[in-house]
């Protein structure tokens, strides 16, 4: 796993309170009641300090980040 995408599971693992090893990568993160509204916006902020990107949650579809996987190449793509 690259540097960018440990960071992104990092942050994401912070924000619903999971650990890297419990999250796989097609896990319904929503479904599974790990991440919502609140998580998402939350997420958004940790991960534009992170990398300096601007990511605004109401211009993103929830499938397009509904799983580790999909948040990564989502944010990899804006990086």
């Amino acid at each position: 796993m690259k540097m960018e995408e440990t960071k992104i599971i990092e942050a994401l693992c912070e924000i619903c309170g999971a650990e890297p090893e419990d999250l796989e990568g097609d896990m319904e993160l929503f479904e599974e009641g790990l991440l919502d509204s609140f998580g998402v916006i939350s997420l958004f902020v940790e991960l534009e300090s992170i990398f300096g990107v601007k990511l605004d949650p109401t211009e993103v579809e929830r499938s397009v980040i509904s799983t580790p996987d999909k948040l990564v190449a989502f944010v990899l793509e804006k990086l």
